[in-house]
């Protein structure tokens, strides 16, 4: 048996490792992170037709995803506290498909504007509160 592809993409993100990890394990968030995946037009499969599974873990702020039925494919999205107001945040995935050459630069993509939609939501919600900018 060979063994599946991995990919994987790592970057620093100028928010609390809190903030980014509510946003990203919101399930109403989920679904940013099908369009985020879809962005470039390659095939990373996100949304499963079948069974499919995903597991948060707020203490540990990692997220699994998983689908038998597409390939095995199967995720894992961490976030680490770097510092005050600053966090780490890891993305890596496995597939048994073919033609993942452009899957580390859709990782880059999605990560990216993942992380700019949760600061702009920060950023908002900060503002609601009177603690955003004067």
């Amino acid at each position: 048996m060979t063994a599946m592809p991995s990919f994987e993409h790592t970057a620093e993100v100028m928010l609390p490792a809190d903030k980014l990890f509510a946003y990203l394990a919101d399930p109403g968030n989920l679904a940013q992170l099908t369009e985020a995946f879809s962005v470039s037009g390659a095939k990373v499969p996100v949304e499963a037709e079948g069974e499919a599974w995903l597991r948060a873990d707020r203490h540990a702020k990692t997220l699994r995803w998983g689908s038998p039925d597409e390939g095995d494919d199967h995720g894992r999205l961490s976030v680490e506290e770097r510092g005050a107001g600053q966090c780490e945040v890891s993305i890596r995935f496995h597939t048994g498909r073919e033609g993942g050459q452009n899957v580390r630069r859709v990782l880059a993509e999605a990560v990216a504007t993942l992380t700019q939609r949760a600061a702009a939501e920060t950023d908002r919600e900060a503002g609601e509160h009177q603690q955003g900018w004067t």
